[in-house]
């Protein structure tokens, strides 16, 4: 192998770089020691963030932006429209009468659960109730038939008489005794969303319209089976005839191997709870159903509260669309709370026909049902939040076998009668004015750090006497300062 070191006997040599001419290099620049200080370390250079770091920081920084902007726009619509009823608050009370009371409606959305509702009303609707300073009660249910049942059982048992009542409140009695009265006028019913109003509304049907006792339930004829192989085996004793005074009595006696074996119960297992029983009145029923003699004139005021809710990961977009536009949402649901603790109703629109010189339809409309289909359809109370129907999950639109009736799935079916004393609140053309009017200032929606550098400033304002007539520092007595002023 030959050798790859160059020798001298070969004559050859190693090649020589060639000398570079005296070039004067810059001397490097040392590093401001302010960076040392606040502890970057000595090599540390200030510089432009790169392309992939700017894309990130400029996506981040928009969407934090848009975060904080829409937090803050939405404090200032509650705080304006807390600021419409915070008077009601401030109004002297009877100390012989009890206050106003508002009734809660809160039902767990199809395919989810109590906690979103609650969560709702947290957010959106407690602000205003508590600047106003009203009391209220809450009507919950988890599943679906949960308010339909309490609201007509509450109302089946208002339909009593006080005799008849079965269950005595102490707390009510105790009022009557010390001479308590009940609150004068309209309470008011927060429904919140599509699927609590459908509820809210066949129970107010169910209630005043339905008997005040369970019907009868029809017996179902059990198919006569033949005889198992089992009990054909096992020994049967006749049945033996035992007579009393006016009474026979028939009794049999079966072998021990023919009695089942009770199955041991689980510990992890909990009690279900006990399905909503079912409606005592059907839809079509209404009309043949009788007018209660103690029926109101009107009813309680209601409204229903807008509850968007969609699921699943293909509706992103639209969800975080209404993460970030929160502001418009609160200043709905605040209008129409504000309208609630004012207590400003009017009836609801009627069903309006298609030819106003039909007087037959009319006619036939006065008796017949208000159907969601027919008549629903251009019923107030029957298009209140109809597009949340659309997003319902799917899982909810299916039926199955020997179900009983669906709430949420069925029509609105609206009885003349009850339809027509049902109000619903609104704000008056007085009060939308005066909410315009409301100016909220800028240091009651800022948040931690904003109203941390205000306060601040103000501080250093104040004490270095900048915008004051005489600084608090100043030498009394000396000439120069006095003559200075």
């Amino acid at each position: 192998m030959a050798d790859s070191k160059p020798s001298a006997e070969n004559g050859t040599s190693a090649p020589k770089s060639e000398p570079k001419p005296d070039v004067k290099l810059p001397k490097a620049s040392k590093p401001n020691p302010m960076w040392k200080y606040l502890g970057f370390g000595e090599n540390f250079r200030p510089k432009l963030p790169s392309r992939n770091w700017s894309i990130f920081l400029a996506v981040t920084g928009s969407f934090t932006a848009a975060v904080i902007y829409d937090k803050r726009e939405t404090k200032r619509v509650q705080r304006k429209w807390c600021r419409l009823v915070e008077h009601v608050g401030k109004d002297p009370l009877d100390p012989r009468a009890m206050p106003r009371k508002l009734s809660v409606f809160l039902e767990g959305p199809p395919t989810d659960g109590l906690r979103s509702a609650q969560d709702h009303f947290k957010e959106y609707v407690k602000p205003v109730l508590v600047a106003s300073g009203l009391d209220w009660e809450f009507i919950q249910g988890r599943k679906e038939g949960d308010i339909r049942a309490e609201l007509a059982e509450k109302i089946r048992k208002s339909r009593l008489p006080l005799e008849q009542r079965v269950e005595e409140d102490v707390i009510l009695e105790m009022r009557t005794k010390t001479g308590i009265a009940e609150f004068e006028g309209p309470g008011g019913d927060i429904v919140i969303g599509r699927h609590t109003w459908k509820e809210y509304v066949r129970g107010l049907h169910e209630g005043w319209l339905g008997p005040l006792k369970e019907p009868p339930k029809p017996e179902e004829e059990k198919p006569q089976d033949a005889p198992s192989a089992s009990n054909q085996t096992s020994t049967e004793i006749p049945p033996t005839e035992t007579t009393t005074e006016g009474t026979t009595v028939f009794s049999t006696e079966n072998s021990p191997q023919a009695e089942p074996e009770p199955e041991p119960a689980k510990e992890d297992e909990k009690p279900k709870k006990p399905p909503q029983p079912a409606p005592f009145i059907s839809t079509l029923a209404y009309p043949s159903a009788p007018t209660p003699p103690n029926l109101p004139t009107e009813f309680d005021p209601s409204t229903p509260i807008s509850f968007p809710h969609i699921l699943g990961f293909l509706n992103t977009p639209r969800r975080l669309y209404r993460f970030l536009n929160r502001r418009f949402l609160a200043d709905d649901i605040g209008r129409d709370t504000a309208a609630i603790i004012l207590s400003n109703y009017r009836p609801y629109k009627p069903a309006s026909l298609k030819s106003s010189d039909d007087s037959a339809a009319e006619s036939a409309s006065s008796e017949a049902p208000l159907d969601d289909g027919e008549w629903g359809s251009r019923t107030e109370q029957a298009t209140a939040l109809q597009e949340e129907e659309k997003e319902w999950h799917k899982s909810v639109r299916v039926h199955t076998e020997n179900e009983p009736e669906r709430t949420w799935l069925e029509p609105v079916v609206l009885d003349p009668r009850i339809a027509s004393r049902m109000r619903r609140f609104e704000l008056s053309a007085e009060d939308e004015e005066r909410a315009r009017s409301i100016v909220v200032p800028e240091n009651e929606i800022e948040g931690f750090i904003k109203g941390g550098l205000r306060s601040l400033g103000k501080e250093v304002w104040r004490w270095t006497g900048i915008g004051i007539e005489k600084k608090p520092f100043a030498n009394v007595g000396d000439p120069d300062v006095d003559s200075q002023g």
